[in-house]
């Protein structure tokens, strides 16, 4: 009654999943609570009538110990039998019981100390209980090989307790993380159990299981990218001016992601944010869609008022795709496909759109999709300019450093010079 009193809501639900454990531990509860009177009351008597009361209390307390096992076994396992074949089916026909705040997970180890209590201390304690019973009733001496005996018996169990336990809660253990690592994303996740149990059968057919998802989630990402890439290049035959340049650019920084990622300072660049990187870039431009025709295929240099309106592209470009992404779950991907398309004209002084911000405030994606953007638009023709050459690319690029580019990412572009010259001579 204590135990089910004061529940509600999820305390009531755990409690209620939780309750052979905890009705197991309150009858050992209730056996030393019973000891504790009982050695009170013989005390009590000690002092009236000036009696040895070790032997008692020594003979009772093995007793205690022995009821104790009985019952925490007995009950725990007659319990959890009812719990988990007819209780929780019923109320809880979905399982889920974990994800119940508060209860009580039994490990493999733990089932295995009921289990080794239950056929090995359980005896050794009812046979060592009855031997110095018969010895402390008829007076006999304590013999110490019988004690050094029962005690390696009872370290030896313990060992072996210890090595079986092992021996089933490590797969398990594996298993349990291989699980989470695929819940959290990392399909790539192997379990490793060589074994020819069923335990290695588990593994196998986990390790099958992820490679299958694997292999299904990236034809989903394939195909995702294809209708990015679709619709960047459909938004790009628009612009009379741009002819390319969503391939040219996602080249661009493939390649120049590569080389950042062998400098000391960007070498711990997590490998997601390297990959989302390259894919979102074909999207920097798909604001370009929300431009009226008249100012996208003009064939020459905007007006200050055209201007003003094609840079908004960037803003455009974030609400595309916020509604394009709504329904993927990678967030991390769409947090860096926004930053691109949104932020890719700010300049490292602070004199870019649409925020005006500068230095580390702009994202380090969109930093360096400026370098790849503008790159492309320097050695490529357009029809208010023709084609700069590498030299000239390079050294406006230079002059640039600390005003429009990030200065560290800009070396290491300048730096990688002949990487992108071989690769404009391939695309």
């Amino acid at each position: 009654m204590i135990y089910a009193s004061n529940t509600k809501g999820n305390n009531f639900l755990s409690r209620f999943v939780n309750f052979p454990f905890a009705f197991s531990l309150l009858g050992i509860t209730g056996w030393i609570f019973y000891f504790f009177v009982e050695s009170i009351i013989l005390i009590i008597v000690k002092t009236e009538y000036n009696i040895n009361i070790t032997p008692v209390l020594l003979t009772s307390s093995m007793y205690i110990i022995l009821e104790a096992l009985f019952s925490f076994t007995l009950s725990f396992f007659i319990m959890d039998s009812l719990h988990r074949n007819r209780i929780l089916p019923r109320y809880f026909p979905q399982g889920e019981l974990s994800r119940i705040k508060g209860t009580i997970n039994p490990s493999i180890k733990l089932l295995f100390i009921t289990l080794y209590i239950s056929v090995v201390l359980f005896p050794l304690v009812y046979l060592l209980s009855t031997l110095l019973t018969i010895i402390l009733n008829n007076n006999l001496k304590l013999d110490k090989n019988i004690i050094i005996t029962f005690g390696i018996i009872v370290i030896s169990g313990i060992f072996i307790f210890v090595i079986f336990s092992d021996y089933f809660d490590c797969p398990l253990k594996r298993l349990q993380k291989g699980v989470e690592q695929i819940k959290n994303g990392n399909l790539h996740s192997k379990v490793r159990i060589i074994t020819n149990d069923s335990f290695g059968v588990l593994a196998d057919t986990f390790n099958e299981m992820s490679s299958s998802i694997e292999e299904k989630t990236q034809k989903i990402y394939q195909i995702q990218n294809s209708i990015i890439t679709g619709m960047a290049t459909m938004v790009e035959s628009r612009d009379n001016s741009t002819g390319g340049h969503i391939k040219r650019t996602s080249e661009c920084v493939k390649l120049f992601i590569s080389e950042i990622k062998k400098n000391d300072e960007f070498k711990n660049l997590p490998d997601y944010f390297c990959a989302d990187v390259i894919k979102a870039a074909p999207m920097h431009d798909l604001g370009k869609i929300a431009v009226d025709d008249s100012i996208l295929r003009k064939p020459g240099k905007f007006t200050d008022e055209e201007y003003e309106k094609m840079k908004k592209h960037s803003e455009e470009g974030v609400k595309i795709i916020e509604n394009v992404l709504s329904e993927v779950d990678d967030n991390n991907f769409k947090t860096i496909a926004i930053n691109i398309a949104h932020y890719h004209h700010e300049k490292y002084n602070g004199q870019g759109y649409p925020d005006k911000l500068k230095g580390s405030e702009i994202p380090l994606e969109a930093r360096i999709m400026a370098l790849a953007d503008v790159f492309d638009a320097l050695v490529s023709k357009r029809c208010y300019k023709d084609t700069f050459s590498y030299d000239k690319a390079f050294s406006i690029i230079q002059e640039s450093l600390g005003s429009h580019f990030d200065p560290k990412l800009g070396k290491i572009f300048i730096d990688s010079r002949e990487k992108f010259e071989m690769l404009y001579s391939r695309i």
